[in-house]
């Protein structure tokens, strides 16, 4: 059995998975503390994860109906993330598997969201392309077999698709996570009734939101903060479905270059409807885990772990994390 941890961002996370690959439990604390700041504040996500740790690996523990003596090997996220977070989970995953001397496995968070897959389908046919789109990554990359040497074959030039709509919200007056409140407007709003940019000029499997995010501000500009409010459903429509439909042409550019036609995606981006929506209407099969797998979770780092080596001894006890901006081994 497998213990897995997840502290890359603003949620402490913990899992167990059986020698099956079944996942037995996956606890999930989110902070929020953040929220009056409109974003998440990596000291105080750092502090909230020290709080927290203890309580969700044991409630994780036990909810999975297994003590520490039944855990065979601990799993954690290495990075990328922030620095913070990320050194509370490897902490502390280093001093369970030292204490117990339990192997001890490291993962590349954006490894765990296309691992993420399995666990939506564990027969996924071999090779498929995976879009991964959340608050910190976008990208997408062709798995050729299950472990860790997948190929990226494009991924963000600037902002990622969850920081797209969190910055769009604000910009819109919504609270945070903006994500799910500008999905929520956009319920009632009129997803033609603005041209957004799909970032069109971009070459390639590259994305880039950016541009995006600038023409919703020159438009509540010129619309004025009256206007701006009464017609806020509309925009936020329009915007996610200008979103949704740069994710879902890279898709189609992918399959495309490489002539694969089994897709999967995951991430949090990938629990909004109309991104969901999009990607069905390419026609294609594809893989979507259930929400809980999408956002960020220690069940898919625990699935990630299965097609990894242990470290040695030494290696654990030396084991760097590599925080957001830097090179994270594959």
């Amino acid at each position: 059995m497998i213990l897995a941890i997840e502290t890359s961002c603003d949620d402490t996370c913990a899992a167990v998975l059986d020698d099956q690959r079944r996942v037995l439990s996956n606890i999930v604390s989110s902070q929020t503390a953040h929220a009056e700041f409109g974003g998440v504040v990596p000291e105080i996500a750092a502090r909230h994860h020290l709080e927290l740790i203890d309580a969700v690996i044991s409630t994780a523990l036990k909810s999975a109906g297994v003590g520490l003596d039944q855990i065979s090997s601990v799993a954690v996220t290495q990075g990328p993330g922030l620095s913070g977070a990320l050194l509370v989970g490897v902490s502390a995953a280093k001093g369970i598997a030292a204490a117990r001397g339990l192997p001890l496995r490291a993962v590349n968070h954006l490894h765990g969201h296309v691992a993420a897959s399995y666990l939506a389908n564990p027969d996924l046919p071999h090779p498929f392309l995976c879009l991964v789109a959340s608050g910190g990554h976008t990208l997408i990359a062709l798995v050729e077999s299950e472990g860790p040497n997948w190929t990226q074959l494009g991924a963000t030039l600037d902002d990622a698709a969850g920081e797209a709509f969190d910055k769009g919200a604000r910009l819109l007056g919504l609270d945070y996570p903006g994500g799910p409140a500008l999905e929520r407007l956009a319920r009632s709003g009129d997803s033609a009734a603005f041209d957004f940019p799909t970032a069109r000029g971009v070459d390639g499997l590259d994305f880039s939101f950016a541009g995006l995010k600038t023409s919703l501000l020159y438009k509540t500009r010129e619309l004025g903060e009256k206007e701006t409010l009464e017609r806020a459903s509309d925009l936020a429509a329009s915007y996610q479905a200008a979103i949704a439909r740069q994710l879902s042409e890279r898709i189609v550019r992918a399959v495309d270059e490489t002539g694969c036609t089994q897709l999967a995606i995951g991430g949090g981006v990938a629990a909004n409807g109309t991104v969901r929506e999009a990607i069905a209407e390419i026609g294609l099969p594809v893989s979507i885990p259930a929400m809980e797998y999408c956002t960020d979770n220690a069940a898919m780092i625990g699935r990630a772990a299965f097609s990894l080596n242990d470290l040695s001894p030494e290696q654990a006890l030396s084991l760097e994390i590599f925080p957001t901006g830097r090179t994270v081994p594959q």
